[in-house]
């Protein structure tokens, strides 16, 4: 079962990579934060989701 805090991270990249705007520096800190506090509770498997989740964001903000 995923931790809540796993799936708010999850949630918080899905809307950054599929917002139509672009998205603002306090939305992107917010998806930041979000993985950094699963990372405190989370299983090996959800932290290599978590690293490939942080390698989306800063592939996202490369190509903004």
């Amino acid at each position: 079962m995923e931790n809540n805090l796993f799936q708010q991270a999850k949630s918080a990249v899905s809307r950054l990579t599929n917002a139509q705007n672009t998205p603002s520096e306090q939305e992107k800190q917010a998806a930041q934060n979000a993985i950094q506090q699963a990372y405190n509770d989370c299983t090996a498997e959800e932290k290599q989701q978590l690293q490939q989740l942080e390698q989306t964001l800063k592939q996202k903000n490369q190509l903004s």
